[in-house]
């Protein structure tokens, strides 16, 4: 359960940073280039809007699965106001196992990615 999980934890992030990045991209083209028309910024707004409430409702629903600590979700969640911060987090959350869920132990902190325990 946990790295299905951890998959869509993963996925939801980097959309997030997809979207952050390219409603930026956006912004820049509309008020840098004082272009007369809107350009994708209302759309790419939405998108990013909407991506940003999955991630924050993806955040809270992994939140036991992972076995993740108050700490670790309220991390997830500042994540999500920096430009490009999810991608960070996932990131970390990866190299530091916050993706193994409680599995970790059985599983020599690669739970994500193991199927059978590893022998002691």
């Amino acid at each position: 359960m946990s790295s299905k999980a951890a998959l869509v934890f993963r996925v939801a992030a980097v959309a997030e940073a997809f979207s952050w990045a390219g409603l930026l991209i956006g912004m820049i083209l509309k008020y840098g280039f004082h272009t007369s028309h809107e350009g994708g910024v209302p759309v790419l707004g939405m998108v990013h809007g909407v991506i940003f409430v999955l991630y924050v409702i993806t955040s809270l629903s992994v939140f036991k699965p992972l076995g993740w600590r108050p700490k670790t979700l309220l991390l997830a969640l500042l994540a999500s106001i920096p430009p490009l911060f999810t991608w960070w987090f996932e990131t970390w959350a990866l190299r530091t196992g916050k993706l193994d869920g409680p599995q970790r132990q059985i599983y020599g902190g690669t739970g994500l990615f193991a199927k059978t325990p590893v022998s002691a």
